[in-house]
């Protein structure tokens, strides 16, 4: 088998088998194809069927010179579950990632942004772009409503039930979740649509809610750039991307007092052990200012 037919049998796998996202899946291949283009590049002839311990040690090695750790860490957990695959469906008697082991990885959170910040960088969309409607709706959801950026570009007008101050969300593996949405968000998305600038509609995304300037859904590209410029504009020196104000989102929420499993449920999280951390973040945020002000701390 070559690594064309292996990366679309796992694919279809991923897909039927494990029911996970479109956008998870074009992970994992990615994962595959640069196992691929090692072999390629330095002219190694190993199929998925006879690539050996040995070879894929090299690519791990080669990984770490070219990435950092937790992409380094992320690839070879693709790479590890495309041969577990292979293993479990009787194409390999062994599993040559078995004893390949991922970097250790330091336990990192995302940069948030206070809530000024949140204002400064919705404000620093430029309002001179035809599109500044549009692009200032998109930065209110992802940190408002708390949205991922794959659930923001799959997001449709049959999704906003306004009347009841709700949108319907599919997240991870077509979840579906109820999240509410503020007045003020409402106010932006209502004004956005009855101003929309697009061409008509491609067939198949006449209900997407932010379309491109040809009519189709937007790309998640283009939403990482959105939030780039505006937080460009806006003079935030933070590392800002989509994930930024979807984190804010849950952080604010747990500083003010909200309760972890509505919080759990507004982020669409399957195990409330992920949201947790937030509570955690927030009592190192609560020492911090401690020991920074409190007389007995020095």
């Amino acid at each position: 088998m070559q690594w064309e037919k292996a990366i679309e049998t796992y694919s279809f796998y991923l897909r039927l088998e494990q029911g996970l996202s479109e956008n998870t899946i074009e992970g994992y291949q990615y994962d595959v194809k640069r196992l691929k283009a090692f072999c390629t590049d330095f002219k190694i002839n190993a199929t998925p069927l006879t690539i050996s311990a040995e070879i894929i040690k090299d690519f791990a090695y080669q990984l770490s010179k070219e990435v950092q750790p937790p992409t380094q860490s992320r690839i070879i957990s693709g790479i590890k579950g495309f041969f577990l695959y292979l293993q479990l469906e009787g194409y390999r008697e062994n599993n040559p990632t078995q004893l390949l082991e991922s970097p250790k990885l330091r336990k990192t959170f995302p940069d948030t942004l206070a809530t000024r910040e949140v204002d400064a960088l919705i404000s620093g969309v430029e309002k001179t772009n035809r599109y500044f409607n549009r692009n200032r709706c998109m930065l209110e959801l992802l940190y408002s409503c708390g949205l991922r950026v794959s659930e923001l570009t799959k997001l449709n007008c049959s999704d906003l039930f306004f009347e009841k101050g709700l949108i319907r969300v599919i997240g991870k593996g077509d979840k579906l979740r109820w999240v509410p949405i503020a007045d003020t968000t409402q106010t932006l998305i209502e004004a956005y649509l009855k101003k929309r600038r697009i061409k008509k509609a491609v067939k198949g995304h006449e209900d997407r809610l932010f379309l491109n300037n040809r009519g189709k859904e937007i790309t998640r590209i283009m939403v990482f750039t959105i939030v780039k410029n505006a937080a460009f504009y806006a003079n935030i020196k933070k590392n800002v991307s989509p994930h930024t104000l979807r984190h804010s989102f849950a952080t604010h929420l747990v500083e003010n007092g909200a309760d972890i499993q509505l919080v759990q449920h507004m982020m669409g999280h399957a195990s409330i052990t992920t949201t947790e951390r937030y509570i955690h973040m927030s009592q190192r945020q609560l020492k911090k200012v401690l020991s920074q002000f409190h007389p007995r701390s020095n």
